[in-house]
């Protein structure tokens, strides 16, 4: 109980504190948007390895070169904790938006920041408001802006993924941009495996190798979404034997 409440007093306390922050960074983005840009990002970065510091987590990272650090990509993981935003954020090298559901629209000053590091909100239960959220996310990578989606679509309870949307991959097909797998073996481990408690554990993140949409088979464009899960899949058998 208490890593839960000192990751708490971190998190609402950045919120917070980080009003004026946000006032600052507004400011900072009237003169240059770039710097506001990549304050907000180190800051929040510099948030979430405090908060993975409070968790006692030991991270194993595995395949890290794989992520390019001078263009856009698409980041493809699978989902089973809220910690896996925090631990895979932090370790974004440059600029990197998240798909996340529209209901965190209702928070406020959360929403602030995530909208400052552009962030996507998707509505899931309306086709046109999510093709609108997808040609956001194309204009953004092509802007060098990266984009991170949990393709299952809500947070997995099993060992097994769920059926990877095939929409999710649009923003890959349309812009060139290569694919990173990200496999996040025993996530749930740190929370929601027995909740309100925060343990210590060993949770293993894997990049897979790029996907290039251009070099891949007619069948395998056709099937993004699935070769992407299988790649996914892969990892995730093969990592249980670090645990």
């Amino acid at each position: 109980m208490i890593r839960l409440i000192l990751v708490a007093i971190v998190l609402f306390g950045f919120l917070i504190l980080g009003i004026p922050l946000l006032l600052i960074e507004w400011v900072i983005g009237k003169f240059n948007q770039k710097w506001k840009d990549y304050s907000s990002l180190r800051l929040v970065q510099g948030a979430f390895k405090l908060i993975m510091f409070m968790t006692g987590v030991k991270l194993t990272v595995i395949g890290e070169e794989n992520v390019p650090k001078d263009k856009a990509v698409l980041y493809v993981g699978n989902h089973r904790s809220y910690f896996d935003v925090v631990m895979t954020y932090a370790r974004c090298p440059g600029l990197t938006g998240y798909v996340a559901k529209i209901e965190m629209l209702r928070y406020p000053l959360l929403r602030d920041w995530m909208k400052n590091l552009y962030c996507l909100f998707l509505d899931r239960d309306d086709i046109k408001a999510g093709l609108k959220t997808i040609l956001k996310g194309i204009e953004y990578i092509k802007n060098g802006i990266s984009i991170c989606i949990f393709p299952e679509g809500t947070r997995n309870h099993h060992d097994e993924l769920l059926p990877f949307k095939e929409g999710s991959m649009k923003m890959a097909e349309k812009t060139g941009c290569p694919i990173i797998p990200m496999a996040i073996t025993n996530s749930a481990e740190i929370f929601e495996d027995h909740i309100p408690f925060i343990h210590r554990c060993h949770v293993i993140l894997e990049y897979g190798e790029p996907i290039l949409v251009s070099e891949l088979s007619k069948e395998e464009k056709k099937f993004l979404g699935a070769y992407t899960q299988q790649k996914i899949q892969t990892m995730l058998d093969k990592n249980k034997a670090l645990l």
